[in-house]
């Protein structure tokens, strides 16, 4: 059995501060070579994800780690202690970056043979893709035969009539297979993620099987309530799964450090491992490695490398998805008229990465109901940056009765309001007075009085259309937080 890494180093774009090594504010595909050795060598993070979507795609990342950074290399072989997890396009989905998807698993069989002259061995440097938006078995199964069949199944074909074979002209291709993690992010997909999985499962020798669910969209697209009970509902099935199959499943959960994209930052490594004991690998996203003191992260991330996964906390299935579905009408019913002020707040928020747009989900910048947004990061930004914390919306639609049982499934629900309260600005007109009145009543968070004077401003400058100075205003106010969105 294969090391499954803990922590996840990604390239999601939440930090306010510049790593020290960046060329330019927004890191671009060197730097993130470089990220990737950081993350491994100074920060211990056992994995890297390489995102293969929305940008310029580097198929020769494993060869520029194993060259540029070869003594640290040949410690720490890639692919056996330390890894590289490429995320690459959907082709159902993102049918513009489709063939994108090939080009990475064509890369595979290359990167092999570069580890295999570096290390003179047979260690796979890549051996597992991430497939987002993931919405049936047959998705996962269509990458999973596709590099099993075309990939390394070709090296058999004989070049011409009774020719040499593809694999005597040009060498084998290996590995002979490749492990697809599912992604799944929206609500109907991760309340079905255990029956896709299962279905995926059938027929295949798979000890174990890595799965990946999303809490940064689901919030952005529910709320922050209904984005845990899926989590929760999701991890309780999944585990039901591996019981049933015999395959051992390790869930990875993709969190940021904004408690409306998860809440996990150097400071809340053991509460958040508390709320999702099941979880085997918590994202570490950039806001978590860079807006914090290096000692701090590194001793957060020993802590997520060292942990012990249990069992999922339990939750009441029916209760939640009735309590899911009017949470989430009363999130929307918030949502929907600050759309435009959201999307001119976010055009003043800082990019962060050299990236093309994604295409597909709402989280991805799409427009369902009418309602269009930008990406889960920018979201989150422009709704702190007017000091209008999403993690409070739809509260007002919840009774006494309804909080309680939020209490008893959510076991943070108390510290992350507490978290997103803080940011609270109710001197700008925007917080609707039921709203505040039932976040009065939930906690009595004292406000950071910083960042309302500059959510303030921010408001007032947008109403004057005086916007000249708002990306330094977003900045600094980002910076009371550590995470920018």
């Amino acid at each position: 059995m294969v090391r499954i890494p803990q922590c996840m180093s990604t390239q999601h774009p939440d930090n306010v501060n510049l790593p020290f090594f960046a060329e330019s504010p927004e890191l671009g595909g060197e730097d993130e070579v470089q990220e990737a050795y950081y993350a491994y060598s100074h920060l211990g993070c056992g994995e890297q994800m390489w995102d293969c979507e929305g940008k310029e795609v580097d198929n020769f990342v494993v060869r520029k780690l194993l060259t540029r950074y070869d003594t640290f290399f040949r410690e720490k072989k890639l692919g056996r202690d330390v890894f590289l997890t490429m995320r690459v396009p959907n082709p159902e989905v993102e049918t513009a970056e489709a063939k994108i998807l090939l080009e990475t698993l064509e890369s595979i069989p290359r990167s092999f043979d570069t580890a295999c002259l570096f290390y003179g061995d047979d260690c796979p440097p890549i051996f597992e893709v991430i497939l987002p938006m993931t919405a049936s078995h047959i998705a996962i199964d269509n990458i999973y035969r596709y590099y099993t069949d075309i990939v390394v199944g070709k090296q058999e074909r004989r070049l011409g009539e009774g020719g040499t074979t593809i694999a005597d002209w040009i060498g084998r291709f290996r590995p002979d297979r490749i492990n697809v993690i599912p992604l799944f992010e929206e609500m109907d997909h991760m309340l079905d993620a255990h029956n896709v999985v299962g279905r995926y499962l059938e027929g295949k020798e798979i000890a174990d099987q890595r799965v990946f669910l999303a809490r940064s969209d689901p919030a952005m697209n529910y709320g922050l309530v209904s984005a845990v009970l899926l989590n929760k509902i999701a991890l309780q099935h999944l585990r039901e799964v591996s019981e049933e199959t015999g395959t051992r499943i390790h869930p990875i959960i993709g969190v940021g450090s904004a408690p409306f994209r998860g809440g996990l930052s150097p400071a809340t490594v053991d509460r958040v491992t508390a709320e999702y004991p099941s979880v085997r690998t918590f994202t570490v996203q950039s806001a978590f490695k860079y807006d914090y003191p290096l000692e701090d992260v590194q001793r957060a991330v020993r802590r997520l490398e060292e942990r012990e996964p249990g069992r999922p906390r339990p939750v009441d299935e029916e209760a939640a998805l009735d309590l899911i579905e009017r949470y989430t009408r009363a999130y929307e019913r918030m949502l929907g008229p600050l759309a435009p002020l959201i999307n001119r707040v976010a055009r003043y928020v800082p990019e962060r990465r050299k990236r093309k747009l994604h295409i597909g989900l709402f989280g991805y910048a799409r427009s369902t109901g009418g309602i269009t947004l930008p990406r889960a990061i920018k979201f989150t930004a422009a709704l702190y940056s007017i000091g209008l914390p999403p993690e409070i919306f739809g509260l007002d639609a919840l009774d006494d009765a309804d909080i309680g049982f939020v209490r008893d499934a959510f076991a943070n629900f108390d510290a992350d309001l507490a978290a997103a309260s803080r940011f609270l600005n109710t001197e700008t007109g925007l917080v609707p007075p039921e709203l505040a009145a039932r976040v009065a009543d939930l906690t009595d968070t004292e406000p950071d009085e910083e960042h309302a004077r500059l959510t303030t401003e921010i408001v007032r400058a947008l109403r004057e259309n005086e916007t000249g100075n708002l990306t330094s205003l977003v900045l600094q106010a980002a910076h009371r937080r550590k995470f920018l969105g």
